[in-house]
């Protein structure tokens, strides 16, 4: 049981460090929402989120004015809708009419964002799974709230690769339908390798099959913490830098415990898990990279860097597994540039490159995320990124992503502005060599020999 006095220790954290809890978001099944009417079904998705999430934000901002701790997002996120609207969508507009209702109920119960604009081809495409891919840039284009993803590989599955190449020329044509606002649209789309179903964080939240009808799943994020607590041991040995990463990662997930159960009890649905992401904000002080340079590199991106960032990674999650029975998510460090300042900084000096942030996402929790890149940047070196990322995933049995954004019209050293928690960056060089006649081969890459452990 946690007591509320728990957390009393935290008002220094709160106060000067960033401490927040980054998103309550509620998990929604569409499943009972499905028929082969169209317009039913888009009825159908619209009650049920509504009734379901009515209070959501009303109680998220109970809570935070409650117990003193920041909740700074309410998010939904629903079922694959290549999934719900499967026997419904007979072309890529039926799909486009499925987002535009999402976005009306986002609005309608005052959500940031809601995810799971989403299609599962791990292993293949069916029909729905294509027309909703399809459907992408006009979706994201016509709406502010909805976030996409897509499943493109797992360590069980391999990679489909003509999902990599479609995906490629996707992100395309999505920065191009948003270049009005420097291709924000890519902004709310990410390609994944081993995805989880229970996934708080946007843009790659979706809920699960496998989970029940509603569930409560929080997010809670701290880099200001965890940099204040290593400035206080400058110098010591790697036993006392772990130990302290993983006492404030402690720390840090009973304050999510304590809101999730909080949040669970008062809208009557289930507590699901406890993301401890050390989340970046562009607020100063709430940086990835400064807990990389309080370990001890000049910049981001220094050599030792990567390691720098598995001890991180590692022990935020042990750290977090002590503090709560139901840590889940992806759980660790996010590297996404253009929301992290510092991150950023480094990235605009030299000191970080495309290809060091590829090293690193070996060992972060997510992969190539909120990075820009110039806008004539080819579809397939896009998927060529991709499959790269992809590869990592499946290899490695741990969850990767993609979430570049080729801004048109604008090449390397300009800057982007895309506001909010979204930041802002220059936009970093790709490598110009041609890889198109791997990506176009088509068909699959297979699952690894080490997936075969039944």
């Amino acid at each position: 049981m946690i007591d509320a006095n728990e957390i009393i220790e935290t008002n220094q954290m709160v106060a000067s460090e960033n401490l927040d809890v980054r998103t309550i978001t509620m998990g929604i099944s569409l499943l009972d929402c499905m028929t082969p009417d169209l317009d039913q079904l888009c009825e159908n998705i619209y009650n049920k989120i509504t009734e379901s999430a009515k209070d959501l934000v009303a109680v998220g901002d109970e809570i935070a004015l409650e117990i003193g701790i920041p909740v700074i997002n309410k998010r939904i996120s629903v079922t694959p809708i290549a999934i719900v609207g499967s026997s419904a969508c007979k072309k890529p507009e039926d799909f486009v009419k499925i987002a535009e209702t999402l976005e009306k109920a986002a609005q309608k119960v005052g959500v940031n964002f809601l995810g799971g604009y989403s299609a599962l081809v791990q292993k293949g495409m069916s029909t729905a799974d294509r027309l909703l891919i399809e459907s992408i840039p006009e979706a994201l284009a016509k709406t502010e709230h909805i976030c996409s993803s897509i499943a493109l590989g797992s360590t069980k599955t391999g990679i489909d690769m003509d999902a990599v190449k479609l995906m490629g020329e996707i992100v395309v044509k999505t920065a191009k339908a948003t270049e009005d606002r420097d291709s924000i649209g890519c902004a709310k789309l990410v390609v994944f390798c081993n995805p989880t179903d229970d996934n708080p964080f946007m843009a790659g939240a979706f809920h699960g099959v496998t989970e029940g009808d509603r569930v409560i799943n929080v997010g809670v994020s701290g880099p200001g913490v965890v940099r204040h607590a290593l400035s206080q041991i400058r110098g010591e040995n790697f036993e006392v830098l772990c130990e302290t990463i993983k006492k404030t990662a402690f720390k840090i997930t009973r304050v999510g415990q304590l809101v999730a159960k909080e949040a669970s009890k008062r809208l009557n649905v289930p507590f699901g898990i406890v993301d401890l992401s050390l989340a970046p904000t562009p607020a100063v002080g709430d940086s990835i990279a400064d807990i990389i340079c309080e370990m001890g590199m000049e910049y981001c991106g220094a050599p030792g860097t990567t390691a720098a960032l598995a001890i991180l990674n590692d022990q935020v999650k042990k750290g977090g597994i002590m503090a709560s029975s139901y840590v889940g998510g992806l759980s660790g460090a996010f590297i996404p540039v253009t929301e992290d300042s510092s991150m950023a900084k480094a990235a605009e000096i030299g000191a970080l490159t495309l290809e060091k942030l590829e090293a690193m996402t070996c060992v972060c929790s997510v992969g190539l995320d909120m990075i820009a890149i110039p806008g004539d940047t080819s579809a397939s070196t896009i998927s060529g990124i991709i499959a790269d990322e992809m590869a990592i995933g499946m290899i490695n049995q741990k969850t990767t992503a993609v979430r570049v954004i080729p801004v048109i019209g604008k090449k390397a050293g300009d800057e982007i502005e895309l506001g909010g928690l979204l930041g802002n960056a220059k936009i970093m060089p790709v490598n110009p060599y041609d890889c198109s006649a791997f990506v176009n081969r088509g068909g699959r890459i297979p699952a690894p020999v080490h997936s075969f452990k039944n």
